[in-house]
């Protein structure tokens, strides 16, 4: 059986169990304890399972839409977001900006900027924007979302070599007291965070109504929040070193 095969049979049998031990694998599939732990750890890059423990479990998807619908949902508020989000953008500036559907929509927005340099993990936006004549980086990895999302131990590797002026990036959902949350890889967000000026977080008001797993940071940890959402006084009073932007 090829490796792919191996780990399609491993996802069959956690999309019917949804947790079970590595020994479980190894006696169901007959195949060596290394090798299936080979396996796993690809499974485990490309963001599709969990380890811990000796055990292993499927992330569940059932709550996050294939990307090429996700790029639908709220486009009037995202739009206006990226457009506040992209007038902070000056002539020569180098900006991270990562591979959601939110910070998609910044692209129409750049390309009247002048010796702009982006870099992203977004093998769309990279795609567009240098076809625009912007200078693009476009950070290496394993596609995880179709078609055009890269997120990988690799990814964020790659970013961590460049400096940016600033960073623009998304995620899952927020919390309305300012936790930041993710539904995926947060390793490649902490690597742009490190290496940035001055961050900048940009979400619709859906996102507060989302509840992700895991979490990020707090709005005390980015600069800037562009939000359709109106936060509340004592949110803002919290984070006094954070601006809020109302799209």
């Amino acid at each position: 059986m090829s490796q792919k095969l191996r780990q399609d049979a491993i996802l069959d049998i956690l999309q019917k169990q949804n947790y079970v031990s590595v020994k479980y694998l190894v006696d169901t599939l007959h195949y060596s304890n290394a090798t299936i732990n080979r396996d796993l750890n690809v499974l485990k890059q490309r963001n599709l399972i969990n380890r811990s423990y000796g055990g292993v479990e499927l992330i569940s998807k059932s709550k996050l839409p294939a990307l090429p619908f996700r790029y639908h949902f709220m486009k009037k508020e995202k739009r206006q977001i990226c457009k506040i989000a992209a007038e902070q953008v000056c002539d020569g500036d180098t900006i991270f900006i990562d591979a959601t559907t939110t910070t998609q929509f910044m692209s129409q927005y750049l390309i009247e900027r002048k010796n702009l340099t982006v870099i992203t993990n977004n093998l769309s936006l990279a795609g567009f924007l240098s076809e625009q004549g912007v200078d693009v980086i476009c950070l290496g990895g394993r596609v995880v979302e179709t078609p055009s999302m890269l997120y990988s131990d690799e990814t964020a590797e790659f970013a961590s070599r460049y400096l940016a002026n600033k960073m623009f990036f998304s995620t899952s959902s927020f919390s309305p007291d300012g936790k930041i949350k993710n539904n995926g890889y947060i390793p490649l967000i902490y690597a742009m965070m490190k290496n940035s000026d001055k961050i900048y977080y940009l979400a619709d008001h859906e996102k507060s109504q989302i509840n992700a797993p895991k979490v990020v940071c707090d709005f005390g940890r980015v600069d800037v929040v562009i939000s359709d959402y109106d936060f509340s006084d004592e949110t803002k009073a919290t984070f006094p070193n954070t601006e809020f932007f109302l799209a």
